[in-house]
């Protein structure tokens, strides 16, 4: 088959370019010059090249100015699309980096905000702890209190609580509690209670408060959420926004959480309160005028609850569930200092002694006559020891008629206790003795039929049944 092409290409090119002779005659000579069908292909090929590469030359010359104008076009043109590929992708990456930056901003607000609420939690609970470790220090060991609380221990034990002019703190780890700067209301010159409000304010002030849920309701439609700021897109094109968004959420979520913490300590605290107000009211005091005689002396203007912020916590839920549980706790306070005021132990143990004549009328044991014993008598073995049922001060301790040796404390707000009959006392008057101090021994000294002591509980200067003090003194020691 290869020697037939090259036999039909050859035929066709003796056929096209037969041979061909020029003659040249000068002087009476001839000359003749052949032309084989190879050489004339060679030439005519050469000619042809020759021929297009003037065409194009003559091309280019005459239309220079438009290819030239055409290729700048088209740069032009790539250009113009190269710049705005890169002005969409510069858009895009700011439209990232905004929607990024936003969403670390916050993240890191929300993020904060829980850090504040974790250090004012903490604060509050060391101060709990501090309370209720006061409140424990007359027990023993293996003791421990069945109620929240202790005694304020100074002025700073207010975990957080500043005023406005140090507010501004610069410690990060500190949470705390600021008045805002606003102007309090015209307080009263007086502590009498301030005037009823009339028919129409207290309409008004009924309907706001039946409004306020609507308000509040109306306010969290309005109020932009945490994404409203992000575009969908940037969430297909960087998913790691998105995660960054739902751990946000998730953070403002325990944020949430621990306002319900607080929520339900404040429910403990109260639990608390009533459970040392049932032991003070069944010892026989009124404790809102027990109560009353702790905090005597104080006062100030009054500024509500809604003014005051925790600096770093912009959640006024979580604000005002704080508050109400350091309120509630202030006020454990005062009662659990209240309560060490109060006698609640026995003044001899209970292994020994018998207790042989109670408060209230009686026979008399040496007259046989019907008389008012106030007081309750232990009897129990010679030279037993006698320990102060509360702390305080030894106001009398010596001999006092039908009392014989006598011990007298006063344990502050109007309680006194008196220890009689004993055979040696071990305090001095004037002395500051904390509970379950030895003040003596058990004797038969006075008015007496054996050894035994003399018990009695004085409060505002009347004598109380000594039986009530102990038996409510059983839930908390």
């Amino acid at each position: 088959m290869t020697e037939t092409l090259v036999q039909r290409v050859w035929t066709w090119l003796h056929d096209t370019f037969p041979e061909r002779q020029i003659y040249i005659r000068s002087d009476g000579r001839v000359q003749f010059f052949t032309f084989g069908p190879s050489l004339q292909a060679t030439l005519a090929g050469l000619t042809l090249i020759f021929l297009g590469w003037v065409a194009f030359a003559t091309v280019n010359v005459i239309f220079k100015d438009r290819i030239l104008a055409a290729n700048d076009h088209r740069y032009q043109q790539m250009q113009a699309a190269y710049e705005n590929r890169m002005a969409d992708l510069q858009l895009s990456y700011d439209e990232l980096n905004g929607a990024l930056v936003s969403a670390e901003d916050k993240f890191k607000a929300t993020a904060d905000a829980v850090q504040a609420k974790q250090n004012a939690i903490s604060g509050f609970l060391a101060r709990e702890t501090q309370a209720e470790a006061a409140a424990g220090k007359g027990r023993g060991g293996s003791q421990a209190p069945l109620v929240f609380g202790g005694a304020p221990q100074d002025s700073n034990g207010e975990a957080g609580l500043v005023s406005p002019e140090t507010a501004d703190s610069d410690d990060p780890g500190s949470s705390a509690l600021a008045v805002m700067p606003d102007t309090p209301a015209p307080q009263p010159r007086t502590g009498e209670p301030p005037q009823q409000p009339g028919f129409w304010d207290r309409l008004f002030h009924k309907a706001a408060s039946l409004l306020a849920p609507a308000r509040t309701t109306i306010q969290g439609w309005l109020a932009p959420s945490a994404h409203a700021h992000v575009p969908a897109s940037a969430y297909a094109q960087h998913p790691a926004l998105k995660a960054l968004a739902e751990q946000t959420v998730r953070i403002a979520r325990l944020g949430d959480a621990e306002t319900q913490l607080m929520t339900e300590t404040t429910g403990a605290l109260n639990q608390g309160v009533g459970n040392l107000r049932a032991v003070i009211r069944a010892s026989g005091i009124n404790p809102d005028q027990f109560a009353r005689r702790i905090n005597a002396g104080e006062g100030g203007p009054e500024i509500p609850l809604d003014q005051v912020r925790i600096e770093g916590i912009s959640d006024p839920a979580f604000t005002q569930a704080y508050l109400s549980a350091s309120a509630v706790l202030s006020e454990l306070d005062g009662l659990t200092a209240a309560v060490r005021h109060v006698p609640l132990a026995m003044p001899v143990s209970d292994a020994q002694f018998d207790r042989s004549s109670g408060f209230g009328a009686r026979v008399d044991p040496l007259t046989g006559r019907y008389a008012f014993h106030p007081g309750i008598d232990f009897a129990g073995p010679w030279g037993a020891k006698v320990i102060s049922t509360a702390a305080g001060t030894v106001t009398f301790a010596g001999y006092r008629g039908g009392y014989g040796n006598m011990v007298e404390i006063d344990h502050g707000l109007g309680i006194h206790t008196r220890y009689g009959h004993l055979s040696a006392i071990t305090v001095r008057q004037g002395a500051h003795i904390a509970k379950g101090t030895d003040i003596g021994r058990v004797g038969s000294t006075g008015r007496s039929t054996g050894p035994h002591v003399h018990y009695e509980v004085l409060y505002d200067n009347a004598v109380r049944n000594p039986s009530s003090f102990i038996e409510a003194g059983r839930h908390v020691l």
